[in-house]
């Protein structure tokens, strides 16, 4: 190990035992576990740190869990789009990443998941301990029926005339269950009094001060050089150049910005490389590919008088999230008899920006089989990667199906008395392929940019986050996923951190 404490942030040369890449979901994870097990770690945040949270300095729109966050984003993007709007891909560019500012539903997936990936050391029931204390730490609770806001009370009551299998006597939902199947009911959240509890409190508030942790916020990494005994990151922060060397290297960008540092490090497809001005350093195809997400599209009504009432004197008097009820499905196409949909109501008060006055019902295919794709297209790393989810581009339709089913799903719902009264009735939701392509968007949750696997031609690590052909380097956040989990993906996300961190700090502290 290091010798000493790593050089202050404003230092151009930086020596450290591991450098982690990206302080967001997962990185704060695995710089934290290193850290209190006795490992020098610098962190390396292209956003700002904000420090403890006991130390008042995070921005209100941060800390509050009633919506999505909109500032600190990457400002990802598809570029233009034949036929529909283009999309956008928010990705937080702040400590705590995505867990500062997303909708902090806490869900685990199902144990089908994580054993269809084939990886011994991902089997569900190696992972139940790992979920369990990460629920513990992120703070996740359920919402309770006296929480529920004006139209999420009507949900639960929808739902239960709709004939989904409801817990009448509690509405509590079963999102952090791996053997529970579909239900409707209120939400899980990683929410602490209002506060959305990101990974910055949960892990590194508690490392900050007495370890060997370094945290150099406001630097962007460039590329990498790996050689056989350690790894040189070339970063930048504002227009100084910052070099850090480390005998590991941790990457933790997301799945957008992990695969782009490789690349631009000269790792990845040699053809796709040399493209982008960029000479091939070690041949590895897979990276940015198999990129997927779960496509979503929404039904909708607009609110009436009442329910416009109810909601902004809810919200006058207190916390109403957007998100509090979710229910899990199956369609006609579920293959193994296990949920494939997630419907969940959206609407909190007349002024909130994602639902613009109405009340929507998302509609999310679990299970995508589309898949796409993310290149840089040099090696600037101010310019933005490409990318192409694929949404809805599988060959046999599979996924524009699920949501269909969704679909029907949601407008049931929204035809129950308990809502029907209190919303103004619209003209039939256009079920067709083409309606759906305009209309589909993302559900937040992309991963396998850098998956796991066995055969270099096809993934991009082993099940140990290992770089094939690259040892010294790791990749821990959510484009080590083969498949996206059926859940929302931030609690799977901490998990894989928790797991790389414990396998990778197995080696670092162990006696010579």
């Amino acid at each position: 190990m290091s010798s000493g404490p790593a050089a202050s942030r404003d230092d151009p040369d930086v020596d450290t035992d591991v450098v982690v890449l990206g302080g967001g979901s997962a990185g704060a994870v695995v710089a934290a576990r290193l850290a209190e097990r006795g490992v020098d770690v610098v962190l390396v945040e292209a956003g700002p740190d904000y420090g403890p949270l006991s130390g008042g300095r995070w921005p209100a729109e941060i800390l509050g869990a009633a919506m999505l966050a909109t500032t600190h984003d990457w400002g990802y993007g598809s570029g233009p789009v034949p036929g529909r709007a283009p999309w956008t891909f928010e990705r937080a560019r702040i400590i705590g990443g995505c867990s500062a500012h997303n909708g902090a539903i806490a869900a685990v997936g199902h144990r089908s998941d994580y054993d269809a990936w084939g990886l011994p050391l991902w089997r569900t029931d190696v992972l139940r301990p790992t979920f369990a204390a990460v629920l513990d730490r992120m703070r996740v609770r359920t919402y309770t029926r006296q929480e529920a806001g004006p139209f999420h009370a009507r949900c639960l009551e929808a739902a239960v005339s709709a004939g989904w299998s409801v817990d009448t006597a509690t509405f509590a939902g079963d999102l952090c269950d791996l053997d529970a199947g579909d239900g409707f009911g209120l939400e899980s959240v990683n929410v602490a009094d209002g506060v959305r509890w990101n990974t910055a409190f949960a892990y590194l508030d508690p490392v900050r001060s007495g370890t060997g942790l370094r945290i150099l916020d406001e630097t962007l990494v460039d590329r990498l050089d790996v050689a056989p005994s350690h790894v040189v990151v070339h970063a930048r922060r504002g227009s100084a150049p910052v070099r850090v060397s480390a005998q590991t290297a941790v990457l933790a960008g997301g799945v957008y910005g992990t695969p782009a540092i490789l690349q631009r490090s000269g790792i990845g497809d040699p053809a796709d490389l040399r493209a982008a001005g960029i000479a091939p350093t070690h041949d590895l195809p897979a990276v940015g590919r198999h990129l997927h997400d779960h496509p979503m599209v929404n039904a909708g009504r607009a609110l009436g008088p009442a329910m416009r009432e109810w909601l902004d004197d809810a919200a006058r008097a207190g916390f109403v999230p957007e998100e509090q009820t979710l229910g899990k499905a199956r369609s006609s196409l579920s293959a193994d008899g296990v949920y494939d949909l997630h419907v969940f109501p959206v609407c909190a008060s007349t002024q909130t920006q994602l639902t613009q006055g109405r009340a929507l019902v998302e509609v999310a295919c679990m299970t995508p089989r589309s898949r796409g794709r993310l290149h840089v297209v040099g090696p600037d790393p101010l310019v933005a990667p490409r990318i192409d989810h694929g949404y809805l581009t599988d060959a046999d339709g599979h996924d524009l199906a699920v949501l269909r089913d969704g679909l029907r799903l949601a407008e049931t719902l929204l035809d129950q008395p308990a809502l029907s009264g209190a919303l103004v009735r619209e003209g039939p939701r256009d079920l067709g392929d083409a309606a759906l392509r305009r209309d589909v968007q993302h559900y937040y949750h992309p991963v396998g940019t850098a998956r796991m696997g066995t055969d270099p031609a096809t993934s991009v690590c082993d099940e140990r986050g290992r770089v094939h052909g690259l040892e010294r380097l790791v990749v821990a956040d959510a484009s080590v996923m083969p498949t996206v989990p059926r859940a929302n993906t931030n609690i799977p996300t901490i998990v894989v951190a928790e797991r790389i961190a414990t396998m990778l700090s197995a080696g670092l502290t162990a006696p010579s």
